[in-house]
């Protein structure tokens, strides 16, 4: 099976129409307002409404309050939700929508957490003591390999992709799909046509 692509920090229109033509996957909104890919529930839907049907819309959250997640949900009719803070188990279950669990990886302790949620997909990013994501910087592989092992959701592969590793990323992990943000940016929240362009190729030929 092809590794599926998710466009991440998407926040206008002309960048989530230029990532679905080349061939993304998915595309990710960021509702976390101390991010510098914020974007607020009524542009994101504003976005989402002028999609086709088949892109996957994903709304991505970092220990927000359960109303406000099932509001924007609602407004921007998301198809799954990408829990990136310190959310437990049950709480991702609570919602009408695929689930993903973003787990930020430092060592194998952190395989460990994984392992406690029953959701969808569990997305792997790099771990840093000031970020909660979108921080351009790669994790070691092997524990992404590990995971595969250990865990059974299928594995979104994140951290400092871009489009000088991802090849090398697919062809190691063999994810189920990988998160770009900042790899395709060219200041935050504002996709690089050409990065963008060359990403989505060289995944799909990985």
């Amino acid at each position: 099976m092809d590794t599926k692509i998710k466009i991440c920090g998407i926040t206008n229109l002309p960048d989530a129409q230029l990532a679905v033509e080349l061939g993304a996957d998915a595309l990710g909104f960021i509702f976390y307002p101390k991010s510098p890919r914020y974007i607020k529930v009524p542009d994101a839907a504003n976005i989402c409404n002028q999609l086709p049907p088949f892109v996957t819309k994903v709304g991505v959250f970092v220990d927000e309050l359960e109303y406000e997640i099932e509001k924007a949900l609602a407004e921007c009719l998301l198809t799954a939700l990408q829990f990136h803070g310190d959310e437990p188990p049950g709480f991702c279950q609570k919602f009408p929508a695929k689930s993903i669990k973003a787990i930020r990886v430092r060592d194998e302790d952190s395989l460990r957490a994984a392992a406690e949620y029953d959701v969808d997909a569990l997305l792997l990013d790099t771990y840093t003591e000031s970020e909660k994501g979108g921080t351009g910087k790669t994790f070691d592989w092997s524990l992404a390999l590990r995971a595969k092992e250990t865990v059974a959701p299928p594995i979104i592969l994140s951290g400092g992709l871009t489009t000088v590793n991802v090849q090398e990323a697919i062809r190691k992990v063999r994810p189920y799909a990988v998160d770009v943000s900042s790899g395709v940016e060219k200041e935050p929240g504002r996709k690089d046509p050409e990065k963008l362009r060359r990403f989505i190729e060289l995944a799909q030929s990985a």
